[in-house]
C-alpha cells in the first residue's frame, strides 16, 4: 500500500479552511477576538488546532490489488484530508479528534482507465466511492459515511484531471477537466480574453466538476446564476460505461442529459469533462452601494430592479444585522450593492436606471458614490468592495471562532416575491427564537441575498451563537443539529428550497424530501441502477439506490 501522499496539489488544512500555511491577517485576527468579545467568550482559552498525530484512526480495510497501488494513499493525512468537507460540524468533529468514518483508502485516478478498474474493484469488493473535487462541501457531500453495508470506503480525487483541452474563441466556449480549479481555469483562459467569470465563495479551492455536480451559484447575481447556466455539455465515466452529450448551443431532444449531470452529487459516476460557455473579459464597470432604512425596502427596490430587464452582474442586499456585523456602514440600515459590467459598452445608463428604482424606496447612494472603470479612487472606501472581501474571507474566520466555542454557520434558500416578506420574518423571529432558548445567550441572525429573479430571491442567512461556555463541542454539535433541522423545518414550512447553490449531500435529506415528490426520487433511483447497477457512487448522499449492496430490492431509506 503506498505510504506517502500522491497529491500534487498545495497542501490544505486537513481540519478547517484553506491551505495549510496560510493564516489570518492581524486585523482578521482582531475581527475574530471582537466577536468572541461580544460573545464574552474571549477569556476562554481557545481549542488548539489538531495534528495529524492526534487521531487513532481505524486501520485500513483495503487489500489494494497491485494495479492500482499506484494511484491508492492510505496515509493518514489523505484519509484526514478526504474525511470531510468544511462545514462547521465538520470543523466542530475535526478539533474533537471524531472522525468516525474515514475513508480507507483515496484514490488520484490519472485518466479514466484509472477510473474503470477502480469501479471494477469497488464493484467486486463492495466498496463505496466517494467522489472529491476541492473538498468544499458544506453539506455532508463528500463524507463516507455510507452505513454498514459495505466493506469499505474510498474517497476518489480528481485532482490529476486538471487541464483545458480545447478552446473555441470564436463561439466562446472551452472543453475542462472536471478536476481543474476555479483559480487555474482563469489563469488558463486570461491569454484568450476569455473568463468563465462563476466565482463561488469557495472559489480558490473549487473544481469545475464539484461546481457542475453540485449546482454551484456564482459571481452573477442575475441571468448566468448557476453553473449549469454556463455548461455545453458533460462527459460522466459511471460504473456502467460513459454517458456524454454533444456540445451544442441549445437543444429541444428530449430531456436534457447535462440537467441530470448537473446536481447529481456524484451519485451516478464521476464527471471527467465539460464543455464550458465563456464571456469576454469586461472592460465596463460601474459599482455603487444604496442605503435603505431597512430590508423590506431595499427588497422591494431589488424587486423591481431584477423585473426592469437591466441584468445586474451584482444585486446584492445585507440586511441591517449584516451590514452591522460587517462593518460596511456607519450608521443602522440595509445595503444594496449594485454592479454592472460588459465587455462591449458603457453601462452607466443602467447604472442610472436602476438607481432610479432604488430612490423610489428611499435608497440614498452610499457615500463612494458611483464607482466606474475609470475611477481610481481607494477601493476601502467602497461598501461594496469591503463587503465582499469579508465575504471570501469568512470561512478563515470560522477556523478561529470554532476554538472559541462559537458556532458560526449559514443556510441559503430561495422564495417568491410574494412570500418573502412572511417568510423573512419568520425565519428572522422562530429561527431566533430556537437559537436564543438553545443557548440562553444572545445570538446574532443576519440575511442576504446572493441572487435574485424577476420571480423571488435567494436569501442566505447567517447565524452566530455560543455553543459551549468551556471548550464542550460536543454540547456545541448537538446545539447545531437542532438549529440546522429547525432551519430546514422552517423553509419547508413556508414555501421556499432547501437549498438554492450549496447542494443536498448528507445534511440537507430531510429538506430535499419535503419539497420533492417520493415518485421522482424513485426515478431518480431507477437511473441510478442503470448508471450504479451496485450502487457503490456516494451512497446516502441525495438519493438511495434501488437496490443496497447484497442485492435485495426495497423501498428507498428515505421514504
Amino acid at each position: 500500500m503506498a505510504q506517502h501522499t500522491l497529491s500534487k496539489r498545495r497542501e490544505i488544512r486537513f481540519w478547517g479552511w484553506g491551505y495549510a500555511d496560510e493564516q489570518l491577517t492581524a486585523e482578521e485576527s482582531a475581527m475574530v477576538r471582537s466577536i468572541a468579545e461580544g460573545f464574552k467568550q474571549h477569556q476562554q482559552a481557545p481549542i488548539t488546532p489538531p495534528e495529524v498525530d492526534d487521531f487513532d484512526l481505524a486501520p485500513s480495510r483495503l487489500e489494494i490489488p497491485p494495479a492500482l497501488l499506484e494511484i491508492v494513499s492510505t496515509t493518514p493525512y489523505d484519509r484526514l484530508a478526504h474525511a470531510f468537507g468544511k462545514s462547521y460540524a465538520d470543523m466542530a468533529r475535526m478539533y474533537l479528534r471524531q472522525v468516525p468514518n474515514p475513508p480507507d483508502g483515496v484514490a488520484f485516478p490519472r485518466n479514466e482507465q484509472d477510473l474503470s478498474a477502480l469501479f471494477e474493484f469497488a464493484e467486486q469488493q463492495n466498496i463505496a466511492l466517494i467522489p472529491f473535487g476541492g473538498g468544499t462541501s458544506v453539506c455532508g457531500g463528500v463524507e463516507p459515511d455510507v452505513g454498514t453495508h459495505y466493506r469499505a470506503t474510498i474517497s476518489v480525487d480528481m485532482q490529476h484531471f486538471d487541464q483545458l483541452l480545447d478552446v473555441d474563441p470564436v463561439g466562446r466556449r472551452a472543453k475542462v477537466q472536471a478536476g481543474m480549479l476555479g483559480p487555474a481555469l482563469e489563469a488558463a483562459l486570461k491569454p484568450h480574453g476569455l473568463t468563465l467569470r462563476h466565482y463561488p465563495q469557495s472559489f480558490p479551492f473549487v473544481t469545475v466538476g464539484g461546481m457542475v455536480v453540485t449546482r454551484a451559484g456564482g459571481h452573477f447575481a442575475t441571468g448566468y446564476t448557476h453553473i449549469e447556466d454556463l455548461v455545453e455539455a458533460t462527459r460522466m465515466v459511471t460504473p456502467a460505461g460513459v454517458v456524454e452529450t454533444r456540445p451544442l448551443p441549445g437543444s429541444g431532444a428530449g430531456p436534457s442529459g447535462d440537467r441530470l449531470v448537473c446536481g447529481s452529487e456524484g451519485v451516478f459516476g464521476v464527471l471527467t469533462e465539460a464543455w464550458l460557455k465563456l464571456q469576454q473579459r469586461p472592460r465596463f464597470r460601474a459599482t455603487a452601494s444604496v442605503r435603505f432604512d431597512n430590508m423590506m425596502l431595499a427588497a422591494e427596490a431589488v424587486r423591481e430592479i431584477s423585473q426592469a430587464g437591466l441584468y445586474p452582474s451584482n444585486c446584492r442586499v445585507l440586511d441591517e444585522m449584516e451590514v452591522a456585523l460587517n462593518r460596511v456602514a456607519d450608521e443602522p440600515c440595509a445595503i444594496l450593492v449594485l454592479g454592472f459590467e460588459s465587455a462591449h459598452h458603457a453601462v452607466d445608463h443602467w447604472m442610472t436606471i436602476a438607481l432610479e428604482i432604488a430612490t423610489k424606496y428611499h435608497g440614498r447612494l452610499g457615500p463612494e458614490g458611483i464607482q466606474s472603470n475609470a475611477d481610481h479612487r481607494d477601493k476601502e472606501a467602497n461598501a461594496a468592495e469591503s463587503w465582499r472581501n469579508a465575504f471570501i474571507r469568512m470561512p478563515y474566520w470560522r477556523n478561529e471562532l470554532t476554538a472559541y466555542g462559537i458556532i458560526a454557520d449559514t443556510f441559503e434558500t430561495a422564495i417568491t416575491w410574494d412570500k418573502f416578506p412572511a417568510f423573512y420574518k419568520t425565519i428572522m423571529q422562530e429561527l431566533g427564537a430556537t437559537i436564543a432558548e438553545l443557548t440562553q445567550r444572545q445570538y446574532a441572525l443576519s440575511c442576504r441575498f446572493t441572487h435574485v429573479y424577476p420571480d423571488g430571491p435567494a436569501p442566505y442567512f447567517t447565524f452566530y451563537a455560543v455553543g459551549s461556555e468551556h471548550g464542550d463541542l460536543n454540547k456545541a454539535l448537538d446545539i447545531w443539529r437542532k438549529i440546522k433541522q429547525r432551519s430546514m423545518e422552517l423553509v419547508a414550512e413556508h414555501g421556499g428550497t432547501v437549498t438554492h447553490h450549496h447542494a443536498v449531500g448528507r445534511d440537507h435529506r430531510f429538506g430535499y424530501q419535503q419539497q420533492t415528490s417520493p415518485l421522482l426520487r424513485l426515478g431518480l433511483a431507477g437511473a441510478k441502477a442503470q448508471f450504479d447497477p451496485h450502487g457503490i457512487m456516494n451512497p446516502g448522499a441525495l438519493i438511495d439506490p434501488l437496490k443496497n449492496p447484497m442485492g435485495i430490492r426495497g423501498v428507498m431509506a428515505d421514504d
